[in-house]
């Protein structure tokens, strides 16, 4: 056979390879049944993950009002709506570690307990000055920790192809931020300062009880070995690991950003009220909640980096078109919710890349590592944001550089991220064959 045709043959053979692994792992095989407890531990991780997410956000739809009242810099005011996003990003890395070890069953109310005590510290007397509510938001953070528990929980309960689309449900917790934007000020007008605070206060510590319960982790799960650092240091060897961290600090960060930012974008750009602002908001988030199971969904059917490339193509475009600053009615409003579905669907695909390609006893080390990067992803937009407002009188250029920004992870994820994914595939195909293969050897 000429040289040229065995090349052919052989390119043909391995991209069959490829693709016959990526439908086993596409889709659960018919004999795979999922336990109905994984069902149960995914609603409850999912409802956990929100009511944290939900006390994570308490500061941002206040954010104007405390400008108001104590007189705040554009530069103070994004400083308290950022440091929780920041500590809670942060503080994935050693959760997401520590959940590999002791598992989801007690982190969860761990963390929901915990987060307690920063909420009724807020709600009480944590907000009449700016330093006391930067002390606050600093502690708040922990409830931004529980993705990175809820991640290696979920996941383990399911099977590779279902891993994206159960994943993505769970990352639909996030809508606690969207609950947060609908009732805080209005709970503050009707009632007062402290009452979306206690009541928070009050539906964490109903989780934490009800956790501790119910929670269980999957059968065989895998606990690792070894000291902590040394685990962090292990993940940090793994590719997927800086891989999906570059994706997600432009999906998820991206979303963060709006969803922390987005009441004093539109207050500030278009002049709405307070209300008007936070509701807008709230739709931002509702719409990238509910695209979120549909990134895991898609990556569990196409791949995820096709999911991850289709979503990124549509934030380049919306943030190109918000960057000219159009009217809100019409073209304005499309882009926001353009960039609201593709940054939610994106998100899930990140964590549909993790759930498939990272070890299983490091999937909460390697959660910890890329939530931490998403969470600090949403960090700097919203001062970048305050100070180029401040500066220039104008949003065009915190959009121009988002635009940018998904320009390259799009870019990243169509040659490192798919060369690393048909790598792994490769592999996983190889391994799985070699026993038949020296069996027939025999």
């Amino acid at each position: 056979m000429p040289v040229r045709r065995r090349m052919a043959t052989t390119k043909k053979g391995t991209e069959h390879m490829v693709q016959q692994s990526r439908s086993k792992s596409g889709g659960s095989p018919p004999g795979v049944p999922v336990p109905g407890r994984a069902w149960l531990v995914l609603a409850l991780a999912t409802v956990g993950f929100a009511v944290n997410f939900w006390a994570w956000a308490l500061l941002s739809p206040l954010g104007p009002r405390f400008r108001d009242g104590l007189g705040l810099s554009s530069f103070e005011q994004s400083l308290l709506v950022a440091v929780p996003v920041v500590v809670g990003s942060l503080g994935r890395v050693p959760v997401g570690a520590l959940t590999d070890r002791f598992g989801g069953r007690v982190m969860f109310p761990v963390v929901s307990a915990a987060t307690v005590v920063p909420v009724l510290s807020l709600g009480l007397a944590g907000h009449s000055s700016l330093g006391a509510l930067l002390a606050g938001g600093f502690f708040l953070g922990i409830g931004g920790t529980a993705f990175a528990v809820g991640v290696p929980l979920v996941s383990a309960w399911f099977p590779p192809g279902r891993r994206g689309l159960a994943v993505g449900v769970f990352g639909a917790g996030m809508g606690g931020t969207a609950l947060s934007a609908l009732t805080t000020v209005q709970l503050v007008d009707a009632s007062g300062m402290a009452a979306p605070f206690l009541m928070t206060a009050a539906a964490l510590v109903v989780y934490a009880v009800v956790a501790a319960l119910l929670l269980r982790d999957a059968p065989g799960r895998t606990v690792p070995a070894g000291p902590l650092v040394r685990r962090l240091a292990d993940t940090a060897r793994l590719p997927v690991t800086w891989q999906a961290s570059a994706l997600y600090a432009v999906a998820f960060g991206g979303y963060v950003a709006f969803s922390v930012y987005l009441p004093t974008y539109l207050r500030t750009g278009y002049g709405l009220d307070l209300a008007d602002a936070a509701n807008r908001m709230a739709g931002f988030v509702i719409l990238a909640v509910l695209m979120r199971p549909v990134g895991g969904w898609l990556s569990d059917r196409l791949g995820p980096v096709r999911a991850l490339a289709g979503s990124l193509a549509l934030v380049v475009a919306g943030a190109v078109v918000q960057s000219f600053t159009p009217p809100l009615d019409l073209v304005g409003t499309a882009a926001f919710l353009a960039m609201a579905a593709a940054l939610g669907a994106g998100s899930g695909a990140v964590f549909a890349l993790v759930a498939l390609v990272a070890p299983a006893d490091k999937v909460g080390s390697v959660t910890g590592v890329v939530g931490a990067a998403g969470g600090l992803g949403g960090f700097l937009p919203p001062l970048v944001m305050g100070l180029l407002y401040g500066t220039y009188g104008s949003y065009a250029a915190g959009l121009a550089l988002l635009a940018i920004a998904a320009a390259g992870a799009l870019a990243y994820s169509l040659t490192g991220v798919r060369a690393s994914v048909e790598e792994h595939t490769r592999r996983h195909l190889i391994r799985r064959r070699r026993p038949c293969t020296a069996d027939t050897a025999a």
